[in-house]
């Protein structure tokens, strides 16, 4: 695997971090702002059930990922990191159809450029 796609997974790793802190643990004002919900939805304790438990996927995926580049090698290192970096652009690409456009930029084109650096 090259150092770009190295660097390029270690970062799309520390972007779902960093979605996961803001999903679990961000003020609702940042959160309706970043994730363009109004602010009177995100403050609903049920919104922020769901905005925790999708903290925990995003966070769970990120670990994975960066795992992935210090546990395997080869053919299976490359293949994991094809797949989660598929899954991130799949989702970013339904999240910027559905949500909010800005999704495309944030996650689903990170993700798109990763996932094509690991077939090179």
């Amino acid at each position: 695997m090259s150092l770009i796609s190295t660097l390029l997974v270690g970062l799309l790793g520390l972007l779902h971090l960093t979605i996961m802190a803001l999903e679990m643990f961000g003020k609702p004002e940042n959160q309706a702002e970043n994730f363009s919900m109004p602010l009177a939805f995100v403050k609903q304790p049920n919104a922020q059930i769901a905005l925790k438990n999708q903290g925990i996927y995003n966070g769970a995926l990120a670990v994975v990922m960066l795992l992935s580049l210090v546990l395997l090698h080869g053919i299976d290192q490359l293949i994991t990191l094809r797949l989660l970096t598929g899954f991130v652009t799949v989702v970013g690409l339904y999240g910027g159809a559905t949500v909010s456009k800005k999704i495309y930029f944030v996650q689903a084109i990170p993700g798109a450029l990763t996932c094509l650096t690991l077939f090179f």
